[in-house]
């Protein structure tokens, strides 16, 4: 988009803020002043928002200029490690809910979408939609063979619509980077990233259509967590059709106790299902608000969960997944040196913040906390605290993590919603502690290694010749040498810690291999002859993986 057509819809944008009273705005970017004495003419809101607070007509001056707009103020309403608590507040409600576009043109896209006449592919298909949304609408449908169905079709046109108010963020972004006071802090380009690529994965319903199948597959049991099945012969980039299934908003208190459910036990089960999602599965629901968590009402004994709406789903790296759970572990504990340290190993830091800094800072928020009892404790209120805090010591927040702790804030949100005298922390600690358990126990780091060994018996025989090419090339001056004696010798020694352990899990898998034959193929040499090589084994595996200094 050229500057010269961005300035009319950037004129759009002041005109709308202006209208909606947020000349805070508008001030910190010393450019649409001049509007100001034109406000008298440019007509009312259709609120009277004089007597609203700041967030409240930030959320409806966004809701008016359009959808791209309210994404962004969800994204924003996220960073309450950036944005004020009561503009993160109203963000928070906002409701993608707009006009249904004509249900014989969403015919007409499923048709060519899955090339196919439309009274072939489904018994019924309703053109009067269920919901409508910004993105994509809903329409109710039966298969040939009765069941029902729901399919979600993308709105048409709305690729252009998006790439367009797209490119006008970006300005908006770049204008927001060079002139707002508290650009180092809102980072307005960042937010404009994480907008887009949520955007991006909106618009692919087959993607949408797989994280519902994997998450489905991760809680197959559906004793806990429901997640409709996808038809795939009737889903495509831009349709998606998905079992249709019936429930009660997880907000609706009244509909849940008239049906029955216990709520204590509901909600227990929210908190523990959250922590499955991400730190046994390492893939989480990352838009759980109330319309996107249903609860079934065909079973009081035994409540559970019903999930719906899978465009934005989050995971974490392996490494941020395993520094993010000990960190929780920590804070359960209350142990903020360790807190402080995790921080810094983890690489969320930088290796120079002074760590008896560190560990004051965090001692400072979270001691406030436990002087209350733990069931009025917000865990997700304290990790948005602490995240603020640490942004002094040069905290780096990755994209996935952002996603965490606003899927925390949704989920205890309606864990307390649900009982408001719930105790979190009772509820997840051994849930962690459990999982933390299975994921990294002996058994489970033997089936890794044995995953991975023919990988290192590839490798294994290279290491000598690509450490002697290195250091041809650093001889060349073709590599920079690095100048820091301390980091050099910091690679040196995980290179013998990584020959070390390939050298001690080959000699130790083998001697544990051969143990197995032996007692398996022949057994009349006895037991203790196997199980010395069993033990042999795993004292030369433990060799290898022993972090020696």
């Amino acid at each position: 988009m050229t500057p010269l057509a961005v300035v009319p819809r950037l004129l759009r944008v002041a005109i709308v803020l202006l209208r909606y009273r947020l000349d805070e705005l508008v001030d910190a970017a010393h450019l649409f002043r001049p509007l100001k004495l034109l406000r008298p003419l440019l007509g009312r809101p259709v609120v009277d928002v004089r007597l609203l607070p700041r967030g409240a007509r930030l959320r409806l001056a966004l809701t008016e200029l359009g959808p791209i707009f309210v994404k962004a103020g969800q994204v924003l309403s996220t960073r309450r490690d950036l944005v004020p608590e009561d503009i993160a507040d109203e963000l928070a409600l906002l409701q993608d809910q707009v006009p249904p576009f004509p249900g014989v043109e969403a015919k007409l896209i499923v048709e060519r979408e899955l090339k196919s006449p439309i009274h072939l592919l489904y018994a019924h298909f309703d053109e009067t939609p269920l919901a409508s949304a910004s993105i994509a609408q809903v329409h109710a449908a039966t298969l040939p063979d009765g069941r029902t169905v729901v399919v979600k079709v993308l709105r048409p046109g709305i690729d252009a619509k998006i790439a367009r108010d797209v490119r006008l963020l970006h300005s908006l972004g770049l204008l927001a980077q060079r002139w707002h006071p508290n650009a180092d802090k809102i980072r307005p380009l960042d937010v404009v990233t994480e907008v887009e690529k949520m955007l991006e994965h909106e618009l692919d319903l087959q993607r949408e259509g797989a994280s519902a199948s994997l998450l489905r597959r991760n809680f197959a049991s559906g004793v806990d967590l429901y997640v409709p099945e996808v038809h795939w012969e009737l889903t495509s980039a831009r349709v998606l059709t998905l079992e249709r299934v019936h429930g009660i908003s997880s907000d609706d208190i009244a509909a849940i106790d008239a049906a029955g459910i216990d709520r204590k036990a509901l909600a227990a089960k929210g908190v523990r299902v959250f922590y499955e999602q991400v730190f046994r599965d390492n893939f989480f629901h990352a838009d759980a608000h109330p319309g996107n968590i249903w609860v079934d009402p065909t079973r009081p004994a035994e409540p559970r969960f019903i999930a719906l709406d899978f465009g934005i789903m989050g995971s974490l790296p392996e490494a941020d997944q395993y520094w993010l759970a000990q960190n929780f572990i920590a804070l359960f504990e209350r142990d903020y040196a360790r807190i402080a340290k995790l921080h810094v190993d983890a690489g969320w830091m930088p290796s120079t913040v002074r760590l008896d800094e560190l560990e004051a800072a965090v001692r400072t928020v979270c001691e406030p906390y436990f002087t209350r009892p733990l069931s009025q404790i917000s865990l997700a209120e304290l990790v948005v605290k602490l995240f603020q805090t640490a942004r002094r010591f040069e905290l780096t927040l990755q994209p996935q993590l952002i996603l965490l702790q606003k899927t925390l804030l949704n989920i205890e949100g309606v864990g307390r919603l649900l009982d408001p005298e719930i105790d979190i922390w009772a509820v997840a600690h051994p849930v962690l502690k459990r999982i933390l358990r299975e994921r990294y126990s002996p058994l489970r780091t033997l089936r890794e290694v044995r995953k991975r060994l023919p990988e290192w018996f590839h490798l294994a025989p290279r290491l000598p010749e690509l450490v002697h090419d290195s250091l041809e090339r650093i001889a060349r001056g073709e590599h920079r040498l690095l100048a820091d004696v301390d980091t050099l010798s910091h690679q040196r020694h995980l290179l013998r810690r990584l020959l070390r352990m390939i050298a001690g899990s080959a000699f130790g898998a083998t001697l544990i291999l051969c143990a197995t034959l032996l007692w398996a193929l022949a057994p009349q040499h006895g037991f203790w002859l196997p199980l010395g090589m069993g033990v042999a084994g795993l004292l030369a595996f433990g060799w290898g993986w022993l972090d020696h200094r």
